[in-house]
């Protein structure tokens, strides 16, 4: 039986556990509530898992490079776009703003960056990094903003004991440093743990987005299809053009570099959006179909950029 061409493979999973999470939702096989319990469970028990351990056996030093600013100011660029036209062209409420600007600029860089950059170039390490960025700087700043709408202002200073992402961020990039300083590093138990219990993640979350697809209303306002057609427009194509300005011309990234940085821009939206936005009940619907339609445009966009940027 002929295969998938190398690149469309990557997106295979995403497509088929999605389709899973619908037909699941559609049956009511789990119940009415079941995506928001899968979701809880990845928000508060997988992802710290998968997070921490991602952290903590990598030095924090790995996004200090010339690549990574380029890629920052893509990211930089395209979720203040998505503020702005939250707030300018759709009045959303400040919470909403924030997803807005997240569908806009945050990259599905794992499950998804990891086989396009095996196949692309050959080589996965830039992973790590924008992992890191994404999950060091601009997780924290996004959730402090859902946060503060749902607690108040007072609670901030408790918010990362208090949200389980951040605490894992925190815990992981303190044992991160413990190893650079001294070379102790977790014990196999732990971090085995860690990991077995963070692979659940990616995949519930992915059947949770599936679910919510089977409640969604039949037809969607003119304001909701601008309001996400905005962000896929600037999550596949502005990000990766302002990281490719700031790459070439700015910088003047080697073209294996500079390759690098664009594609990883023109990543699709990370379904950890959607996981936030239906956790704090805010923007669920912009986040969900911003995850769909960039993952669907992406797959041109994609192929673009390693046909204009790759190797003749």
């Amino acid at each position: 039986m002929p295969s998938l061409p190398p690149l469309l493979s990557g997106f295979a999973p995403i497509w088929v556990l999605t389709a899973v999470g619908y037909l699941v939702g559609r049956s009511g096989l789990l119940g009415p509530q079941a995506d928001m319990v899968l979701n809880r469970f990845v928000f508060h028990v997988a992802m710290p898992a998968a997070l921490f351990v991602m952290i903590a056996r990598t030095p924090l030093d790995r996004f200090a490079n010339a690549s990574m600013l380029a890629f920052a100011a893509g990211t930089a660029v395209a979720a203040g776009l998505g503020l702005l036209a939250a707030h300018r062209l759709f009045d959303r409420a400040l919470p909403e703003r924030a997803i807005g600007g997240m569908a806009a600029g945050y990259v599905n860089s794992a499950n998804l960056g990891i086989p396009v950059a095996m196949q692309v170039l050959g080589d996965a390490s830039f992973v790590a990094p924008v992992v890191l960025f994404q999950i060091l700087l601009v997780t924290p700043a996004v959730l402090t903003v859902l946060d503060s709408g749902r607690a108040g202002r007072r609670a901030l200073l408790t918010l990362p004991l208090r949200n389980p992402v951040l605490l894992a961020v925190a815990i992981g990039a303190a044992v991160s440093a413990v190893t650079t300083a001294t070379g102790w590093h977790l014990p196999d138990e732990v971090e085995r743990s860690c990991q077995l219990l963070g692979g659940a993640g990616v995949p519930t979350a992915l059947v949770a987005l599936g679910m919510s697809l089977h409640h969604r209303p039949a037809a969607a306002g003119p304001a909701r299809l601008a309001e996400v057609g905005v962000a896929v427009a600037v999550k596949t194509l502005i990000q990766p053009l302002a990281a490719f300005a700031v790459g070439a011309f700015l910088l003047h990234l080697p073209p294996h570099q500079l390759l690098t940085v664009v594609l990883f821009s023109a990543l699709p939206t990370a379904q950890n959006v959607f996981t936030y936005a239906r956790e704090y009940g805010r923007g669920t619907a912009l986040a969900r179909d911003s995850v769909l339609w960039s993952t669907l445009v992406s797959m041109a966009t994609l192929s673009a950029v390693s046909w204009a940027l790759g190797p003749a």
